[in-house]
């Protein structure tokens, strides 16, 4: 089937930040066939960019390639055994409705992610995370379809090069494949994960009973108490990742602020809240231009209007700047740039 392609298409409900930018052409497929068939149809110099949920990118230009919404859905259990289950699900399926399908079907793994907005497709490639769990704890495999051949591949969790908020979608791969579907293994018994310690001591505080649906309403509470609604104000979480530093530039940090917070890595690195730097430099609810940062979570830049994307990239330089003036700490995006 050869899709419709419609052209100069505006971008701002597309992404989170609720930025202007208009797609050259744009096309939205339901299947892995779609996809097939814009590759066929499209001219041989017509490049393509790739957009699931929009939650995780900030738009500076317009885009002038061909913008392919994914919308494939479905979840499949594979197979499943006494201990587990492997669910193939959709790259185009809501990664919230995801972990609240799995909880009521008593499926444990992804409780600790919940309420984190975009689609499946984009799990992997950022490796997203919180409370102590990562995507790659879960992940079994993917699905993909190479963008300049139309060849289908299979790429299993050491395949992807997994790192902190990281893969190989970030890197070698970058803008090569279309995630069709990912594949999950999760638990049919109960493990929970309260390592985290701000998610421990808000179970600890509770009298229900522990179960997959408190721990993910716990976790939803407490994001929606640190992160914005971004149907309320314009924004993409959690702009910058928390950085690792050596144990000797801790070590340096720790005479000059005794107060500095930290989590040990490993024998090497320690991880320094990237939200506590950006508010020791006195960013934290600070307006800039038409941008600003959260005033309740300094870890957040977010679109209080009509801010233009360049805007909101600018404050995000002048925070990594400061940043690295005091503290000799190079803060690096999770947001994609565009």
């Amino acid at each position: 089937m050869k899709l419709h392609l419609k052209e100069n298409i505006s971008l701002k409900v597309f992404n989170t930040f609720g930025v202007e930018a208009n797609a050259r052409y744009f096309a939205e497929i339901q299947s892995a066939e779609d996809f097939l068939s814009l590759l066929q149809s499209k001219a041989q110099d017509q490049s393509m960019f790739i957009l699931g949920g929009g939650s995780n990118i900030l738009f500076t230009q317009d885009i002038n390639a061909l913008v392919v919404k994914n919308n494939i859905k479905g979840i499949t259990t594979l197979k499943e055994n006494d201990e587990h289950v492997w669910l193939n699900v959709g790259a185009g399926e809501s990664w919230h409705d995801l972990v609240l399908h799995t909880i009521d079907q008593g499926y444990q793994g992804l409780e600790n992610l919940s309420l984190i907005p975009g689609l499946v497709g984009a799990a992997p490639i950022q490796n997203i995370g919180a409370y102590g769990v990562e995507l790659k704890d879960r992940f079994e495999a993917l699905n993909a379809i190479n963008i300049e051949n139309g060849q289908s591949v299979t790429l299993n969790n050491h395949d992807c090069q997994f790192g902190y908020r990281d893969s190989v979608f970030k890197r070698d791969l970058k803008n090569k494949f279309l995630i069709t579907h990912v594949t999950l293994r999760l638990n049919k018994q109960a493990k929970f994960n309260l390592e985290y310690p701000a998610l421990y001591q808000a179970i600890q505080g509770l009298d229900n009973e522990l179960s997959l649906k408190l721990i993910s309403d716990t976790v939803s509470q407490i994001r929606r108490s640190k992160l914005p609604d971004p149907k309320e104000i314009g924004n993409a979480g959690s702009f910058f990742k928390n950085p690792y530093v050596s144990e000797a530039l801790f070590k340096t940090l720790r005479e000059k602020h005794t107060d500095i917070p930290y989590f040990e890595v490993d024998t090497d690195n320690i991880k320094i809240p990237a939200a506590w730097l950006i508010e020791q430099c006195g960013w934290k609810g600070k307006r800039f231009h038409e941008a600003a940062v959260h005033d309740k979570q300094a870890l957040v830049l977010v679109n209080p209007g009509n801010a233009q994307g360049k805007i909101i990239q600018q404050l995000s330089e002048e925070i990594q700047k400061s940043v690295y003036e005091k503290f000799a700490i190079q803060l690096e995006t999770e947001v994609n740039i565009i």
